[in-house]
């Protein structure tokens, strides 16, 4: 399964980042940039600023997360490897920050940021990347099929995978921007990302079934 794959790739490249930052220090500041390192060496989450611009930020959030998950699909053309690299490259970053608020005590919070959205924008993403896998396969592997047609099937059928995780993609924008940065308890951000995940799970097991 492709979209396995392509979780497995995201968790490689996190699994690096989270050792590599726990055995060198600095290279967290290199990929994170000198601000993002400090605000965490302070104990301080870098989401507040999402709170005082919650429409802005929810847009920007949905914009980048559809611009991330069209190009881990659309950098399948490059054979599979462009998907590859964005997969490791956004897994690398997501262990980089889990390391640094893990080491500054702050896991708990990371935890509660993420949770409510992520559970939908991870697995969007993973889809994404999977559809990349697939039209790579369609390039090298055409089969029987002339190389030209069996790149046109798969990347018809990766189109619709694409147009369903786009309401997964708004909804998680509007979650990151407005709900995983705010005050709520922690309890109550949990239950959201509980029910977003049944919600998630109903939806890709139910969409486009009679």
């Amino acid at each position: 399964d492709y979209t396995a794959l392509a979780t497995l790739l995201f968790a490689a490249g996190g699994l690096i980042g989270f050792l590599t930052c726990l055995a060198d220090p600095a290279f967290q500041r290199y990929f994170l940039g000198p601000a993002m390192a400090e605000t965490i060496e302070r104990r301080e989450m870098w989401t507040h600023s999402i709170v005082s611009i919650k429409p802005l930020a929810a847009s920007g959030i949905m914009t980048n997360n559809l611009t991330v998950s069209f190009g881990a699909f659309a950098a399948g053309i490059t054979g599979g490897l462009g998907t590859v690299y964005l997969l490791i490259t956004n897994g690398l970053l997501m262990g980089l920050i889990t390391a640094a608020c893990w080491q500054a005590g702050m896991a708990g919070q990371l935890f509660e940021f993420v949770a409510p959205h992520g559970v939908l924008e991870l697995p969007a993403i993973f889809i994404a990347g999977g559809a990349g896998l697939v039209l790579a396969r369609g390039l090298l592997f055409p089969g029987s099929l002339p190389r030209r047609y069996s790149l046109t099937l798969y990347g018809r059928q990766c189109a619709t995978l694409l147009l369903g995780i786009v309401p997964i993609l708004v909804v998680a924008g509007l979650i990151e921007g407005f709900i995983s940065p705010s005050p709520y308890p922690a309890l109550a951000k949990c239950a959201l990302a509980a029910v977003m995940a049944a919600l998630l799970a109903l939806y890709l097991t139910k969409a486009g079934r009679k």
